[in-house]
């Protein structure tokens, strides 16, 4: 693999089995992301680009085909190593925040640190630097449900690069927002991956933000392309 690669996969196939029926979601995919770039992958519903995340994310496990993080291939490591290495490679944005409701935002921001056993006053200060720059300085001690759709998302941007990783994977992160809070939210994070030099994944259906990336790609019938 190029050693400038933060993120790749050579080849990667996923297949479903239902019951006689085999259905190939992914076919072959090939793809490289460098240090602080960012890339679209468009495509329908259904196409599979959820699926594709999830084995970038060594979430899901592939039929064929191998995923690096860096020059490592992840194939070889154990769940556990897998998931040490996951928290301090990669970072992780959903259409649905998926926050735990009873923290409050420092404290979801702070989550991924303390799980690495990262000294709790230096989490917190990290974690209240990144909300002030994703313009939550207001909601730091505010819980999950006092917040606006908005709110919720730039609170799990922070989380996502809280811990500084090499590639942040985010899964249609404006989704569930309105095209004026999508387009705030989207520009906060853009403007955190170039301040911070963090690669960017962004599965979305919105050619407006998919169009703000360095690069895009169609995924379909199995196939991802660059267009």
């Amino acid at each position: 693999m190029n050693n400038q690669n933060v993120l790749a996969c050579e080849n990667l196939s996923k297949t479903f089995v239902d019951g006689e029926k085999k259905i190939v979601v992914l076919s072959d995919i090939n793809l490289s992301i460098q240090k602080n770039e960012t890339i679209a992958i468009i495509g329908t519903s259904g196409s599979g680009k959820s699926t594709l995340l999830h084995l970038l994310g060594g979430l899901d496990t592939s039929s064929a085909g191998k995923v690096y993080w860096g020059e490592e291939s992840i194939q070889k490591f154990s769940e556990k190593v897998k998931a040490i290495k996951r928290n301090r490679l990669l970072g992780f944005v959903y259409q649905f925040h998926h926050l735990l409701p009873e923290f409050t935002a420092l404290e979801n921001v702070a989550m991924p640190l303390l799980m690495r056993s990262t000294n709790p006053k230096e989490a917190e200060a990290k974690a209240e630097a990144l909300l002030k720059k994703v313009g939550l300085a207001m909601r730091l001690t505010h819980r999950i449900p006092q917040l606006s759709g908005g709110e919720k998302q730039r609170v799990a941007i922070a989380r996502a690069l809280v811990t500084q990783p090499n590639c942040v994977l985010t899964d249609e992160p404006t989704g569930n927002l309105d095209q004026k809070t999508a387009e705030s939210v989207m520009d906060v994070m853009l403007e955190l991956q170039e301040t911070m030099e963090t690669s960017f994944i962004i599965v979305t259906h919105d050619a407006t933000i998919s169009k703000k990336l360095g690069k895009q790609y169609l995924l379909s019938d199995g196939q991802l392309t660059q267009v």
